[in-house]
């Protein structure tokens, strides 16, 4: 696998972008064989503005231009827009109309005496063809004449742009499959137009399906704000790298067979790009959610513990914000417990970390006890009973002692069972009528606070 940074947008490019899109890679244990950082003195540099400062690109930029198949440009901008107000108001398409092509040198000095700077065109030659055997979507063809008219190959600034420098870059790279996002499908008939002009062959394509929204069924876009779209949004809210990947394969492609769940090198072994979908990849988050459970069921709780502490670290929610009041130790000990208790009905570590949060704070929270108190399905005798016998073995009980035992001791001794004994204590140690295991949320608080909790819900009878 191969690193390239296609940085050649300067007006878009974000100072912390490349580093930011490099660790997001290696969080999805995504690495590369050469790269900027692993460079291969056959192909490097691989960033394209550092490419271009080598003359790189030039090169090829003046021998179409010597071919006669590039010209300089001088039209400005204000130019460009009178010219597409015009084909707006005949209803055409928007297209350049080739007005510099063929200028003789003479203009061109001319231009450049008004401190006009050119861009550099690519021209199409007339009615012809551009086709190709899509991996995805089939044989796909575009006219020369239907393609928005001559396009631009180098900026005024002498950037080359986008179409141009991957097409040097992957002919010069070795790159033998593209695969990419059908938004770029209507780009492929300019790159290989340039491919032709210098007598390269092209790689094969694939044009993978889109991601949309599945409830305005169109592109998913920054503005669709129900939906987490960058992956370090995805890693501070408790989504484990396994799942993501997990899920990002299954956007627009599947495997043969039923089967959602594979790891990493399990999808490298059966993946298969003619099994691309053509039609858009509908993201569910739902089935993310789902995905993501799975692999928190499947790893280990100390493993499961070490990765939140991480996300507590770094402090990217108010949740792990919160936690990080707490001893390391300490809430180390508290995550491991919650995680204990929670692992299998969680879909992401966030759960966790509030979960973990409630239970440090639990005697900082009001427990309304209405839903035992006043109600007549409920003995008071019967729930005092519970609370106090209960109360009564961990304070005699030593360190050791067994709750879930201690509990079922209590059912014993006061011939309460069931719904009357356990959602009394549901409430008392929750503040909810319906909890996991009872006894293992009690394990998570100092024996000291199951006291208080049991003394709390007893004092409001």
């Amino acid at each position: 696998m191969v690193l390239r940074i296609e940085d050649t947008d300067t007006k878009r490019n974000v100072a912390s972008g490349e580093k930011s899109q490099r660790e997001n890679l290696d969080w999805l244990g995504i690495d590369w064989d050469e790269g900027p950082d692993k460079p291969n003195p056959k192909y490097a540099p691989y960033r394209q503005s550092e490419r271009n400062k080598k003359g790189i690109y030039h090169k090829y930029i003046q021998e179409l231009l010597d071919k006669g198949i590039a010209y300089k440009d001088y039209t400005t901008e204000e130019e460009l827009q009178e010219m597409r107000e015009r084909q707006r108001a005949n209803n055409e398409a928007p297209h350049y109309d080739g007005r510099w092509y063929g200028k003789s040198e003479e203009e061109q000095k001319a231009a450049e005496a008004k401190g006009l700077k050119p861009t550099i065109r690519f021209h199409f030659p007339k009615n012809h063809e551009y086709e190709w055997d899509d991996i995805a979507r089939g044989h796909v063809s575009f006219n020369s004449d239907n393609l928005g008219g001559d396009f631009i190959i180098e900026k005024s600034d002498g950037m080359p742009t986008y179409n141009f420098a991957v097409v040097v870059d992957d002919h010069s790279m070795e790159i033998t499959h593209v695969l990419r996002g059908a938004d770029h499908i209507s780009n492929t008939p300019k790159q290989m137009a340039i491919y032709e002009a210098l007598g390269w062959e092209h790689p094969v394509f694939c044009h993978i399906p889109l991601i949309f929204n599945p409830k305005t069924r169109k592109k998913l876009s920054k503005r669709d704000k129900d939906t987490l779209q960058f992956i370090n949004e995805y890693k501070k809210h408790g989504y484990l790298p396994e799942a993501i990947f997990n899920f990002i394969a299954f956007l627009g492609w599947s495997p043969v067979g039923e089967r959602e769940i594979y790891s990493k090198d399990e999808l490298i072994k059966v993946y298969d790009p003619k099994r691309m979908s053509k039609a858009p990849a509908y993201f569910d988050q739902k089935k993310l959610d789902w995905m993501n459970a799975q692999y928190i069921k499947k790893i280990d709780v100390d493993e499961l513990a070490k990765r939140t502490m991480e996300l507590v670290k770094e402090g990217e929610t108010e949740e792990a914000k919160h936690l990080q009041s707490i001893p390391e130790d300490q809430c180390l000990d508290i995550l491991k417990k919650t995680i204990h208790v929670h692992q299998r009905d969680v879909d992401k570590l966030l759960e966790v970390m509030a979960y973990a949060w409630d239970y440090y704070t639990v005697l900082d929270q009001h427990f309304n006890y209405d839903p035992i108190v006043a109600n007549d399905d409920f003995a008071n005798d019967d729930v005092l009973a519970v609370l106090k016998g209960l109360k009564d073995k961990l304070v005699n009980g030593g360190d050791d002692l067994d709750y879930s035992q201690a509990i079922k001791e209590v059912g014993k001794e006061t011939g309460v069972k069931g719904r009357n004994l356990y959602f009394p204590l549901n409430l008392a140690f929750t503040g909810a009528t319906s909890a996991p295991q009872i006894y293992e949320i009690m394990a998570i608080y100092p024996k000291e606070t199951d006291i208080k909790l049991l003394d709390r819900m007893i004092d409001a009878f």
